[in-house]
């Protein structure tokens, strides 16, 4: 495994020599030693990401012990400030992100079009069809999106478990629900735009179960936490379009949060991830991907973080296949291709905004 790699480089550092090694893992090029003493001399890797701090933090460590030298500088940003910050450096032509890591899968692949650089990482065959993009982007997680609600305040006997449920529910207590109910403000998040298309594609009759959703009036935010935080004080009773793994992670010490699984459909989000063309750090940018795509990084991210992995290989149920013992045929994964950039066109994409504020009320 990757850990093997470090005692590699050790025993150069101590023996004065830079022989070729083939202590990687299968699949490794004979000549990965030169990515990583290339890394070593860069000294560092610009991530720009999505995932917050402290549920990247395992995975930072984990690198950085991993390869003595290289540090992460990591910038925590939320969907819409991260590309328009990548945006303006790249138009720009200064410094910028090696790395980016993003949950709005549609914003990150559309970045990737025009500034991703094509890298064969050895982790791809571990990896779903559907999660890699012309070698280009990555999807490196497997998120399925959830409900959460009140334990407090909403019997468990009225936690919806489906889309249609929850509609049901809202419509039948409008006084209760009265701006009650939140979600993603789609006009101030990547993400939550993308999952809203998302629900459009898999469910036909998404913006009419969206206003019985919305008969009590939706309160929007542009972050998961927020979201959480306001649902588990009682402030908000429910949420839709969560992102199960902060949700599950939130959950583990906050007695009030409840989650519900939706089974008609569950979409799955994937973290995009790529490598900038004129990443100033091209070699460190190269070893981190590898790194969060490899088994000991996506065990990391599935055991430490909460995050669930793109492979089947980690051990414990937070992977592709424990999900889908869990959910079967309810899971739909979002796929990293051109789809997603459909209604990215500045036209489409503000037709679509009136459509769903209308329905919304908003």
């Amino acid at each position: 495994m990757l850990t093997r790699i470090s005692a590699s480089v050790v025993a150069i550092a101590v023996l004065g020599a830079a022989p070729a090694y083939a202590d990687f893992p299968a699949g490794y090029p004979a000549d990965y030693q030169k990515i990583v003493d290339g890394a070593k001399k860069e000294g560092k890797v610009v991530i720009y990401s999505t995932t917050d701090i402290k549920a990247a933090g395992p995975l930072i460590q984990g690198f950085e012990a991993l390869y003595p030298g290289v540090k992460v500088e990591y910038n925590d940003m939320n969907s819409t400030e991260l590309y328009n910050r990548y945006i303006s450096e790249q138009a720009a032509g200064g410094t910028s992100g090696d790395v980016v890591w993003s949950s709005s899968m549609d914003t990150a692949l559309k970045l990737a079009t025009d500034y991703a650089q094509e890298y064969a990482s050895p982790e791809q065959g571990q990896l779903p069809k559907w999660a890699v993009w012309k070698e280009k982007a990555y999807g490196t997680t497997y998120e399925p999106v959830v409900f959460i609600y009140n334990k407090r305040l909403i019997p468990q006997g009225d936690v919806p478990d489906s889309h249609a449920a929850l509609a049901k529910l809202i419509a039948g207590q409008t006084d209760k629900f009265k701006k009650k109910v939140t979600t993603y403000d789609i006009e101030k998040s990547g993400l939550g735009f993308m999952l809203s298309v998302q629900d459009s594609k898999a469910d036909p009759n998404y913006f009419a179960t969206l206003a019985d959703v919305a008969k009590g009036g939706l309160a929007v935010q542009s972050s998961t936490g927020t979201m959480m935080e306001r649902v588990s004080s009682g402030e908000n009773l429910i949420g839709f379009n969560i992102l199960g793994s902060y949700a599950e992670a939130r959950a583990k010490t906050d007695p009030s949060l409840g989650i519900s699984y939706p089974k008609d459909y569950t979409l799955v989000l994937s973290r995009v991830s790529f490598i900038s063309k004129e990443a100033a750090n091209a070699n460190a940018a190269r070893l981190w991907l590898n790194y969060v795509l490899s088994e000991k990084g996506q065990s990391i991210l599935a055991n430490q973080a909460d995050i669930p992995s793109i492979r089947n290989d980690i051990e414990g149920k937070n992977d592709i296949e424990g999900m889908t013992k869990m959910l079967g045929n309810a899971l739909k994964p979002i796929p990293v291709d051109e789809s997603l950039l459909e209604y990215l066109q500045p036209a489409k994409r503000l037709d679509y905004i009136k459509q769903w504020r209308t329905a919304a009320a908003k």
